[in-house]
C-alpha cells in the first residue's frame, strides 16, 4: 500500500506522545513492506532540520515539511473569539501553502490511504476527498475537547476558566462537524473508541495505541542502580506542571522527611523560569532540564511518577517507563487508555496521602518494585509491540481496500 501520513509537525526528535506514536507506526508499516510519505509542517517551535535526519528514517520514509507559522497571536485569537466559531488552537494549522504541497503530492502518488494524525489535521479531508480517491483514516490521538475541559476545571482563575470552557466547546463542536467525514476512524485507546461511538460515528474503527519497538529497551531491564524517583515529560504542557507542583506541594515532603537519603529528578524540555526555580528550591529535588537521551535518563532511577489529574489520550512515557521494567505509580487519569492492573504491572493513587504512602513502601521494598517492574515490561510486550500494531493496522486497512 501506498500510505500518507499528514502532520501537523514532524515526528523527529521523538520526544512527546505524539511524535513517538507518529513515527513508529510510519517505521512498523514500511517494515512491513508499505510505501510510506509523510506531509509533516515545520513550524519553528518543533522545527526539524531533514538534512539530519538519521538513516533509518530518511531511508525508509520520504518526509516532505511545509514550513509553517503556527504560533499564537493574540490579536488573532481575540477576532477569532469574536467573529468565529471554530477553535483557534487549530484554524493556525489550516494554510495555504500546506494545502497546496498536499494537492501536488495526492496529484503526484496514487495513495492508498491519507492517515490523518490528530484531529487539527482534519481541516483538509475535503480537500483530500476533492483530489483523491484514497481512503481517509482519522488516527485519533486523544479527546481535545476533554483536556481543555479539564485544564478549566483545575484552573483557579475565572476569566481563564471561561475561556478555556469555551474552547473545549469549540473543540467538541468541531468534532461533531468533522464525525463520519472520514473513511476509517483510527483511535489510540479502547476507552477513547468507546466516546467516538457515543457521539455518533459510524466508521469502522480500529484501535491502534502508539506501539514500542521492544529492542530499544533489553538493554535497561533490570538495571536499576537505585530506589530514587523520577519524573520525565514536557514541561511547557500545563497537564504535566500541574501534576509536578501537586507532588512536590502534597507528596513530596512526606518522602524526604522519612527517607532523607532519596533523590528526585525531573527531566525535560521547555520548563518556565517559575517552575525551574521551584523545584531548584526543595530538598532532595534535582532538575535536569531536557536531556538528550530519555531512556539512559530513566535507566537510573528505579521508581517513576506520573501524577497527572488533566490531558487525554495516552500516556507514552507511562508505557515507555513500564517498557523499562520501572515501578510506576501514577493517577487515574495517568493510566486511562491503558489496560493496567493496579498492583500488579503499576499502582494507581488520587489521593496525596496514598500516593506518598505507596512510594515509601516502594523505596523500602526492592523486592516490591523489582515485581511490579518485571510484570510491566510482561505487559508491555504483549499489548504495545510495534511489529504486531503495525500489522493489525495494515491488515484494517486492506480489508477496507479490497
Amino acid at each position: 500500500m501506498k500510505i500518507l501520513q499528514l502532520t501537523n509537525k514532524i515526528p523527529f526528535p521523538p520526544r512527546d506522545g505524539g511524535a513517538i506514536a507518529t513515527l513508529n507506526i510510519s517505521l512498523g508499516l514500511q517494515a512491513l513492506g508499505h510505501d510510506i510519505t509523510i506531509l509533516g509542517m515545520n513550524t519553528s517551535k518543533h522545527y526539524t532540520d531533514l538534512s539530519k535526519l538519521p538513516d533509518y528514517i530518511s531511508n525508509s520514509i520520504d518526509i516532505r515539511e511545509v514550513k509553517t507559522h503556527t504560533h499564537i497571536n493574540f490579536a488573532d485569537a481575540f477576532i477569532n473569539l469574536l467573529f468565529s466559531r471554530l477553535p483557534y488552537t487549530g484554524t493556525r494549522f489550516f494554510t495555504e501553502e500546506y494545502s497546496r504541497i498536499l494537492v501536488k503530492l495526492l496529484n503526484e502518488k496514487n495513495f492508498d490511504v491519507v492517515q490523518i494524525e490528530g484531529l487539527y489535521m482534519c481541516y483538509y479531508i475535503p480537500l483530500i476527498k476533492k483530489h483523491s480517491k484514497a481512503l481517509v483514516a482519522f488516527r485519533a490521538h486523544n479527546l481535545e475537547h476533554e483536556i481543555w475541559e479539564r485544564v478549566a476545571n483545575q484552573d483557579s482563575s475565572f476569566l481563564r476558566k471561561i475561556y478555556l470552557k469555551n474552547l473545549s466547546l469549540r473543540i467538541k463542536r468541531f468534532k461533531n462537524q468533522i464525525l463520519n467525514t472520514y473513511d476509517l476512524l483510527i483511535p489510540i485507546t479502547q476507552r477513547d473508541a468507546l466516546i467516538f461511538e457515543q457521539m455518533g460515528n459510524i466508521r469502522p474503527i480500529c484501535v491502534i495505541p502508539a506501539g514500542l519497538d521492544k529492542e530499544k529497551f533489553l538493554n535497561y531491564h533490570g538495571n536499576k542502580i537505585s530506589p530514587n524517583v523520577f519524573f520525565i515529560g514536557t514541561l511547557d504542557w500545563f497537564p504535566n506542571q500541574e501534576g509536578l507542583v501537586w507532588f512536590i506541594d502534597h507528596v513530596w515532603d512526606k518522602i524526604i522527611e522519612k527517607h532523607k537519603e532519596i533523590e528526585f529528578h525531573v527531566a525535560g524540555r521547555n520548563a518556565p523560569e517559575w517552575l525551574r526555580k521551584m523545584l531548584e528550591s526543595k530538598p532532595g529535588v534535582f532538575f535536569h532540564g531536557e536531556v538528550d537521551d530519555a531512556a539512559e535518563f530513566m535507566q537510573k532511577s528505579a521508581i517513576m511518577i506520573a501524577p497527572l489529574f488533566s490531558g487525554s489520550g495516552m500516556r507514552v512515557k507511562v508505557i515507555e517507563g513500564m517498557a523499562m521494567g520501572k515501578a510506576i505509580i501514577t493517577t487515574s487519569v495517568g493510566a486511562e487508555g491503558i489496560p493496567v492492573e493496579n498492583g500488579k504491572n503499576i499502582f494507581i493513587e488520587d489521593e496525596p496521602y496514598n500516593f506518598a504512602v505507596k512510594l515509601n513502601h516502594l523505596i523500602e521494598n526492592k523486592k516490591l518494585f523489582d515485581d511490579i517492574g518485571k510484570n510491566a515490561v510482561k505487559f508491555v510486550a504483549e499489548n504495545f509491540d510495534n511489529h504486531k500494531i503495525s500489522s493489525k493496522l495494515a491488515d484494517f486497512y486492506q480489508s477496507h481496500l479490497s
